[in-house]
């Protein structure tokens, strides 16, 4: 009897400690480009990162991982439960064609997975780089993020123990699985879409990676081991340059720019359930943006193409409106925020301006002189601050730029906020509950910056100074569990946080 006293108090410590780890990381993922599927590129909440904490020492380099070939923005996982215990992973694309997963807490690797047909790839240039162009990506969930939410448990407790003969419920002793789990008994259909709840934590099925080789082909990796236990599936033809992976309601999107490898610029979607493929060709131009695309809560994709943003049914692609700009053409991707009730779409275009369009019916609300000239933004960010003031960054060429959203008779509106200091080709920024990290990419002969900036000000609180020994990639920052993410033409991966006990 004692001795299962003691179990069951081990047990329930053990327990209560999952519980604790979990609700001071929160779980809120950073699963696809951009954070999100809106590409807000906001983490809202985090443990240890805030203006007051990066107002004092303590905010440094933790590790930097040297990897092969061209990195992509890692996917994250703050919290897993595996059959190696807890981990933290970050699973990076490198070019050619090789997954990696990061322990993000040790900085090591937990494991390497090479995709693809082995065949060299096409050589590259800077407008179709050839082997794995995008982000690998996890399931992302298409609700806004909540604001005070993040914290705690997302979904009710479970065992780690299978049902009689199953053994523990780990990935790599599993057999074979389908390309995707079926969408859950609470499954539903809504607006034309299928909804389920993505993976948790502690959900009891397969979790997976998903990276597109340069074949053109999907692979669907677990996150545990790096394994694919089904072949991949035929998306996009090979060489195809891919941007902004998006995986929601058992379906995988992705948009192909630059005309590369002969394939024409547009939106593509695999089913999972059926292994159909839908693709929407742009008649406008070219579709511009480093994130490719974005999706409202409700499924609607959203895409710049030439001088028109488009709006897209998902799986079928089917067009159901459009927005065009007049003449001057877009300079990128769409990103969508909620405001007054209402789904608003923002993307800046060639003559500086930021265009806000209503998402009923594609009605333009506010093309705003910003004064970005024509500069490829590439993308845009969003984030609301703890007054619930909405706020919109982009990147101009020499520095990043804020704007408040202001309410104009219940109609959004943008109002000038701040410029940064002078930076070298900034990349889009990463907002981490409240504090504004923007990096200065810089070039051949100058290595980058990573800087942290006070939201409402724009001035410098910190910075990573000599850290950084290289420029970096045009794919964009990633942030979260106390970390932000920033990877170097040279292949390297740095992380900057705060260090946490182990």
């Amino acid at each position: 009897m004692t001795s299962f006293v003691r179990a069951a108090v081990r047990t329930g410590a053990a327990l209560a400690m999952v519980s604790q780890v979990y609700a001071q990381r929160g779980s809120g993922d950073w699963t696809t480009t951009g954070y999100d599927a809106q590409r807000s590129h906001w983490l809202r909440n985090d443990a240890k990162i805030s203006p007051a904490v990066m107002s004092k020492p303590g905010f440094e380099l933790l590790w930097k991982v040297k990897l092969k070939g061209t990195l992509t923005p890692p996917a994250l996982l703050d919290f897993y439960i595996g059959h190696r215990g807890f981990r933290t992973l970050g699973f990076v694309g490198t070019s050619p064609d090789v997954v990696v997963a990061l322990d993000t807490d040790l900085s090591r690797i937990e494991w390497e997975t090479k995709v693809g047909s082995g065949a060299p790839a096409t050589p590259g240039t800077p407008q179709c780089p050839g082997g794995m162009t995008s982000s690998v990506a996890r399931i992302t969930s298409l609700a806004y993020a909540p604001m005070g939410g993040g914290m705690g448990r997302g979904t009710p407790a479970k065992g780690g123990v299978g049902e009689p003969g199953e053994g523990a419920v780990t990935l790599r002793n599993r057999p074979p699985q389908p390309n995707f789990p079926p969408p859950p008994a609470a499954a539903s259909t809504k607006g034309g879409r299928r909804t389920a709840t993505p993976p948790g934590p502690f959900s009891r099925g397969p979790q997976y990676v998903h990276a597109i080789s340069s074949d053109g082909k999907l692979h669907m990796m677990y996150l545990a081991s790096g394994e694919e236990p089904n072949p991949a599936l035929p998306f996009l033809p090979a060489n195809a340059n891919a941007r902004g992976v998006l995986v929601f309601d058992n379906v995988v999107y992705a948009a192909t720019v630059n005309g590369c490898g002969g394939v024409e610029d547009g939106l593509w979607a695999l089913d999972l359930e059926s292994k159909k493929v839908a693709q929407w060709k742009s008649t406008s131009g070219n579709v511009v943006g480093t994130d490719g695309f974005a999706a409202g809560p409700d499924g609607t994709l959203y895409v710049a193409a030439g001088n028109e943003l488009v709006a897209l049914e998902p799986i079928t692609l089917t067009p159901k409106g459009s927005y065009k700009t007049g003449g001057a053409v877009f300079t990128s991707s769409p990103i969508v925020f909620e405001f007054k009730g209402k789904n608003v779409i923002a993307a800046s275009s060639g003559d500086g301006k930021i265009h806000l369009v209503n998402s009923d019916g594609m009605a333009p609300v506010e093309a705003f002189a910003a004064g970005l000239g024509n500069y490829a933004v590439g993308a845009l960010a969003s984030w609301q601050d703890a007054g619930g003031s909405r706020w919109l960054l982009a990147p101009s060429a020499t520095k990043v730029m804020a704007w408040k959203v202001a309410d104009k008779g219940g109609m959004p509106a943008l109002e000038p906020g701040w410029a940064s200091r002078d930076l070298i080709s900034p990349i889009t920024p990463a907002i981490v509950n409240g504090v504004i990290f923007a990096v200065s990419a810089g070039r051949r002969t100058t290595p980058a910056v990573l800087y942290a900036l006070d939201s409402g000000t724009g001035k410098d609180v910190w910075s990573s100074g000599k850290s950084i020994l290289s420029s970096v990639t045009t794919g964009g920052l990633a942030a979260g569990g106390a970390r932000v993410y920033v990877s170097t033409v040279d292949g390297t991966q740095y992380a900057f946080g705060i260090p946490i006990e182990h």
